[in-house]
């Protein structure tokens, strides 16, 4: 298990990109999954210099249903999966692409001759629910958006590899969910949640102002303040402290 570095912003230039691919002449053929079109755009621009860093963006999708589309048609060697998806989230478009994975009912081979299609998370999301939901879905690791340009070449070529490559402090969740012999408790309470209102649950909780979550999750404050509300709603809490007390006990901060 390898892990990635954390300090990424897509977009902020293709210096130093460089990585194990161009390094050594090899390609990797990747789709990038994510609902924000600006933030697919700076990933691209980023990692998708393919005489730079080795990596040829084939396909880009906003949604589940985009998604397992433009996987199935282009077959690539990697896809880069965000978590929290239209139409079901990344969980989704792996239950639907399972036969395109490594042991997968899916010929070994699309008609360009590339191999089993392998899945990395990259999320906005470091909460342990979500890194354990999708590596059980199949996924080859989870590295956050603050991942640098250098890293995720590098985590790229290595998940093409086989390898399994996490951000820092997300291993430890994965390897505490598979040395657990007990099935965690349903929590019935944040299962009423959306995953964009658990996501804007834990960065209220965390004291992020409204603003903060809007530039965070790429959404307006209006969209934070609306879910906001409908967490109060669903949890039958009147306000952010009593919400913060509520996360701060199920450990969701």
């Amino acid at each position: 298990m390898t892990t990635g570095g954390d300090e990424m912003a897509a977009g902020t230039g293709t210096a130093g990109t460089e990585g194990a691919g161009a390094e050594g002449g090899r390609r990797a053929r990747v789709v990038l999954v994510d609902d924000h079109r600006m933030f697919r755009t700076g990933v691209r621009a980023e990692i998708g210099q393919t005489e730079r860093t080795g990596v040829d963006v084939v396909g880009e999708a906003a949604d589940v249903e985009q998604a397992v589309a433009v996987v199935t048609a282009t077959r690539p060697d990697v896809v880069l999966l965000d978590v929290h998806l239209p139409g079901g989230g990344g969980v989704e478009v792996l239950r639907r692409c399972a036969p395109l994975m490594p042991g997968g009912t899916a010929p070994a081979t699309s008609p360009e001759g590339a191999e089993a299609v392998r899945f990395l998370a990259l999320s906005v999301s470091d909460a342990a629910e979500d890194v354990i939901g999708v590596i059980r879905g199949g996924a080859r690791g989870y590295v956050t958006k603050t991942i640098t340009g250098t890293d995720l070449v590098d985590a790229i070529f290595r998940v093409a590899d086989g390898d399994a490559v996490f951000s820092p402090r997300l291993a430890g969740f994965v390897l505490d969910a598979f040395a657990a012999t007990d099935t965690p408790p349903v929590d019935e309470d944040l299962d009423r949640l959306t995953q964009r209102e658990r996501e804007v649950l834990r960065l209220i909780a965390r004291g992020y102002a409204y603003k903060e979550i809007a530039k965070q999750l790429f959404i307006s404050v209006k969209t934070v303040e609306s879910h906001v509300s409908a967490v109060l709603r669903k949890l039958q809490l009147s306000n952010r402290h009593e919400l913060t007390r509520w996360a701060t006990a199920r450990r969701l901060v």
